[in-house]
């Protein structure tokens, strides 16, 4: 399989990756609900996570009855991933021109880390789903890097503009 071949194939997981992270954001009061009786009805229990998910679920199927434009804050989230995934359309065409999105996004994963650690106590989140926030960082920069890494070896031979 040739170098762009494979440059495109992870660099278009990533982009499923952002879209599907967005998509996700508009029904969130639906899923929260779904996988509360997921939880209830599992064969084994994780009690500090199936408290976390039934609180959240709680919060807001309460701020969806009482304040539903607040809800309007996770369709603005929902549209930035959607976004964001567009942009990745830019070194998807053209790997070496624009290299520097791919190191912008690279940034924004290691970022996620302090966001997650500093905001995540002052919101009073649980250790535990900070981690799993920062996992969109640890989990998105590998391939981007290797994506970044390629598209300097296509550069070097001349593949791609």
């Amino acid at each position: 399989m040739n170098l762009l071949l494979k440059y495109r194939i992870v660099l278009c997981g990533f982009i499923v990756g952002l879209i599907l992270s967005g998509l996700t954001a508009f029904p969130l009061t639906y899923e929260l609900k779904i996988a509360a009786q997921i939880l209830e009805n599992a064969p084994f229990q994780i009690p500090t996570l199936n408290e976390w998910i039934f609180r959240v679920r709680d919060a807001l199927v309460e701020t969806d009855a009482k304040f539903p434009f607040l809800a309007y804050g996770y369709d603005w989230l929902a549209f930035a991933h959607l976004m964001i995934a567009i942009a990745f359309v830019g070194p998807l065409r053209e790997p070496v021109k624009n290299r520097w999105i791919l190191e912008w996004a690279m940034i924004c994963c290691v970022c996620v880390l302090p966001l997650a650690f500093i905001c995540g106590p002052i919101r009073s989140i649980p250790l535990g789903w900070i981690l799993v926030d920062c996992t969109f960082g640890v989990v998105g920069f590998p391939p981007l890097f290797v994506c970044w890494k390629w598209s300097k070896q296509l550069e070097a031979a001349g593949l791609a503009a």
